[in-house]
């Protein structure tokens, strides 16, 4: 057989198995969408998203939680932001010492391979036992903090770097100092990799259970923010693992997870849009 003809025999048949990979991920991904929406959908109610759930009164409710996931996402974004983006500023725009950078990086991609639950563990220590928080969105949210740290710190890192150093030396050209140059040149040409790492950072915390059970608690009452810092309180992934494992309530489960689905899809396309319109 010729060599050109095995040539294109060879990469028809890779071609092939991309495609056949391609099509499983795909079909993987909408059977379990389309799984959980059918056993979820049937079970979602007005009642159920606004209710609250009540052993005297014998009813479920998941709006405690919605409410929860939102406060935590707001404690945590609120503090992982500064800091993430403030350390990749520095990195990439400051530091002067290749060997120290190159070991927080390192240290950063070793923190996003450990275990959540390793994470929960020490936020218990840390947030609800020594620094005497207790159980709750406070503590919850600070040890999402050092989850998605480094998430936060490598994207923007990398957006950084992206942005042409034609840019950086223009802009110091004309006058600007440091510091003006990061602000109005280099931060907002970046904004899309930013933008990205807040998604993947949100993606996360909506997702997360492991680590707050130990530090957010179990809590299924609806309280104001500033009570639920310190007092336990459940989001949608907890509520979730709380009514499937010890309440038996599989279909009440399956519904939590529809919401899930829509949220996390609500928050991507807000994402992007507020990406894309910083951007302009």
């Amino acid at each position: 057989m010729p060599f050109s003809a095995k040539r294109k025999l060879w990469n028809g048949g890779v071609r092939s198995l991309v495609y056949l990979a391609s099509g499983l991920t795909v079909g993987l991904l909408l059977f379990l969408i389309g799984y959980i929406l059918y056993r979820g959908i049937p079970y979602l109610s007005w009642k159920l998203l606004t209710g609250e759930t009540s052993y005297i009164k014998d009813t479920i409710g998941i709006l405690p939680n919605i409410v929860n996931t939102l406060y935590i996402i707001v404690v945590a974004m609120a503090v992982v932001l500064p800091l993430g983006v403030g350390a990749a500023v520095y990195l990439t725009e400051y530091a002067k010492s290749k060997r120290a950078v190159a070991l927080i990086e390192f240290a950063a991609e070793t923190l996003t391979g450990i275990p959540s639950i390793i994470f929960g563990l020490a936020g218990m220590l840390l947030f609800t036992q020594l620094c005497g928080f207790g159980a709750g969105i406070l503590a919850g949210g600070l040890t999402l903090v050092m989850m998605i740290l480094p998430t936060i710190v490598r994207t923007t890192q990398e957006s950084l770097k992206t942005v042409p150093q034609s840019y950086r030396e223009g802009a110091l050209a004309l006058g600007a100092g440091k510091w003006r140059m990061v602000r109005t040149v280099v931060l907002p040409n970046a904004i899309d990799g930013i933008v990205t790492g807040c998604i993947l950072a949100i993606g996360r915390i909506v997702g997360e259970s492991a680590a707050l059970l130990f530090t957010a608690g179990f809590g299924l009452k609806l309280q104001g923010f500033s009570k639920a810092l310190h007092a336990s309180s459940a989001t949608l992934t907890v509520a979730l693992y709380v009514y499937a494992s010890e309440q038996g309530q599989i279909d009440t489960a399956f519904a939590i997870a529809v919401i899930l689905l829509a949220l996390t899809l609500l928050i991507n396309f807000a994402s992007a849009y507020a990406g894309r319109r910083l951007k302009r």
